[in-house]
């Protein structure tokens, strides 16, 4: 008996449909029906949306100066009041936002980035490799980074923001390496990885197509969680006057400067501390969601 091309398409079709959902499919649905976790995405949302689309509604950049309104409140025509050079509270928050939200994602990529090559490569090669990488790991955790920053301040006026986000990235990716490498002496002794090795696939293809990928979970939480940690660590540099350097402005230069006239002139403030919260609660809940949705036995997953 014969089978038609028809029924041969329509048997295949039904297996596709029969094949259980991708590992992708299966986390995004645990974080959608994570309640933190929708909260988290919206506020981030939100967030991204404020900072880079709130600017085209206010009629001030964070450049311009009203000479005819100094540090006055929240009005109709400063939304959230101006500073005391005459500058909109708007426009400079938003303008800050926008610096800290960049500096904090580039940061954390090239932060997990670095801890997932040189943990991949330390725990597979061992030997040499092993304890060179690993050596220069201690190295960097033992490093005072704050200290070194603070000392590289001057190399990051005059717009050289993304030397600040290299250097503050390098002081990123040490812990996370170290659980990598242990991730990876495990898994280059599973079957696949032998037979990989058996058929002539070189090392680093290896390392990068399937030690790196089979860890995808960890690295996904870790990036997503770096980066409140380097926004929050930013806006400390940047409040003792050793981050972003004038004239450009951040979170925690704002901060800085708003807190010698919280008391009489609060909107100076709080509307940059109260985004910094918001920003730094909504990227952890994105990242304890991701956590849980990765994690097959965890049970707020699926609540």
């Amino acid at each position: 008996m014969t089978i038609s091309d028809e029924e041969l398409a329509e048997q295949r079709a039904g297996i596709d449909r029969i094949k259980a959902p991708s590992r992708l499919r299966v986390v995004a649905g645990r974080f959608s029906r994570s309640v933190q976790g929708r909260i988290g995405f919206a506020l981030l949302a939100l967030m991204f949306l404020l900072a880079f689309a709130g600017p085209h509604l206010g009629r001030w950049t964070y450049t311009d100066k009203d000479f005819m309104a100094f540090l006055q409140p929240p009005s109709a025509e400063h939304w959230w009041g101006t500073l005391q050079t005459g500058a909109d509270v708007y426009a400079v928050t938003l303008r800050g936002m926008q610096k800290s939200l960049i500096v904090g994602l580039l940061a954390a990529v090239i932060g997990t980035t670095l801890a997932a090559v040189v943990g991949a490569f330390a725990g597979y090669f061992m030997g040499w490799a092993d304890r060179s990488l690993t050596w220069i790991t201690d190295l960097m955790l033992v490093l005072p980074a704050f200290l070194i920053l603070a000392i590289m301040s001057p190399l990051f006026a005059e717009g050289q923001w993304p030397l600040f986000v290299l250097v503050l990235a390098l002081f990123l990716w040490m812990v996370t390496s170290k659980i990598v490498r242990s991730m990876t002496i495990s898994l280059k002794e599973r079957e696949f990885i032998q037979a990989a090795r058996f058929m002539g696939v070189s090392p680093v293809r290896i390392i990068f197509r399937h030690v790196i990928p089979n860890m995808s979970s960890l690295l996904a939480v870790d990036a997503t969680l770096n980066v409140s940690a380097a926004i929050l660590t930013e806006t400390s540099l940047s409040y003792f006057g050793f981050g972003i350097q004038p004239p450009d402005v951040s979170l925690g230069s704002l901060i800085a400067d708003g807190a010698k006239t919280a008391v009489y002139a609060p909107w100076t403030f709080w509307f940059c501390a109260g985004l910094l919260i918001v920003t730094v609660l909504a990227v952890n809940l994105v990242g304890d969601s991701l956590r849980d949705a990765f994690d097959p036995t965890a049970k707020r997953a699926g609540q």
